[in-house]
């Protein structure tokens, strides 16, 4: 087997499949034998050698089969469709929101879908056909994968609303400190999700409006169930999105009014003591005439004098309510 072949095998049409275990096997294979799935890393040169040799596609196909950034969507080509989806990153040390790219040709008698990175929702068609409880046919193969791509957001998702009901609590204890690094990040993490569900629905959605030889009418079924799971998760993702706005408008405007209660504190004890150092200032100036200098007295009625004015002031406040 050459490099890059992740698993090649032919379908019963009873819910298990047959493995083929060398390159000329998979190089001779025919319709007859029964419908191929191929899945390839496209990372390496000699998966990518394979599809060029195959001639189910052309250059311009190949290019769009194995670039870098795809964006979820479906298309016809020459020689059957190309449907290009996502699905959330559950790999170790990983970010859920990178979401891991899977492309599929398809045709009446094979499908080939490509990764560079592990998904674990291949990894599930491939164990059920191995139970004997897999997919019977190309329509099957492609409506259970889908659905198991869409079914594994679920997870993400209910830890997104699960995080938010955290910052939400922490509004309500003003002692602790808030996270707003860890507020910041998760809005991120749900507006990198949406970015690619909104055309992940509507490639699902034109599956199933579209007439393809390959997908039964029967599937369509599924594939509306799974389409109407994405748009739910979709709603979620926006009501995420909304909360986190509402969380973060919250802590500023609190940050705010705690500014502005500080400034106003600041403001009153300054107005207060405004007058006093006036006249502090002016009683300490080191010329002659200052009254009461030889009054023994002098300074007891001058300190008696400030506090009956700082309580006048604080009078005058108070019945403007400003205190």
């Amino acid at each position: 087997m050459f490099n890059g072949l992740l698993h090649a095998l032919t379908l019963d049409e009873q819910g298990g499949a047959h493995i083929i275990e060398s390159s000329t096997d998979l190089n001779n294979w025919q319709p007859e034998q029964g419908k191929l799935w191929v899945h390839l890393d496209y990372s390496q040169a000699d998966a990518i050698e394979w599809l060029k040799n195959s001639e189910l596609l052309t250059d311009y196909e190949l290019a769009s089969l194995t670039a870098d950034e795809t964006r979820p969507r479906i298309t016809k080509v020459t020689n059957g469709c190309m449907l290009f989806l996502r699905g959330v990153n559950l790999n170790p040390a990983q970010s859920p929101e990178d979401m891991v790219s899977i492309r599929l040709f398809i045709n009446e008698n094979i499908v080939i879908t490509t990764r560079k990175r592990r998904l674990l929702s291949v990894q599930d068609v491939l164990m059920s056909l191995t139970e004997k409880a897999g997919p019977c046919s190309i329509s099957e193969l492609v409506c259970q994968l889908t659905h198991n791509l869409t079914s594994r957001m679920q997870g993400v998702i209910d830890n997104l609303d699960d995080s938010l009901d955290e910052f939400e609590d922490e509004i309500d204890e003003p002692t602790k400190r808030f996270d707003n690094q860890g507020l910041s990040q998760l809005r991120r993490q749900t507006i990198g999700l949406k970015r690619y569900l909104k055309p992940q629905k509507e490639a699902l959605t034109m599956l199933m409006t579209n007439r393809y030889s390959w997908l039964d009418e029967n599937d369509k079924a599924k594939l509306n169930e799974t389409t109407n799971l994405l748009i739910r998760f979709i709603e979620e993702l926006d009501n995420s999105i909304e909360r986190a706005q509402i969380i973060q408008q919250t802590i500023t405007s609190q940050v705010s009014e705690q500014l502005n209660q500080r400034m106003y504190v600041m403001s009153v004890v300054a107005a207060l003591f405004l007058p006093l150092g006036f006249l502090t200032g002016l009683l300490g100036v080191n010329v002659g005439g200052i009254p009461g200098t030889e009054s023994p007295y002098a300074f007891s009625a001058f300190v008696i004098f400030l506090v009956v004015l700082t309580g006048a002031i604080g009078v005058y406040f108070k019945n403007k309510r400003w205190l």
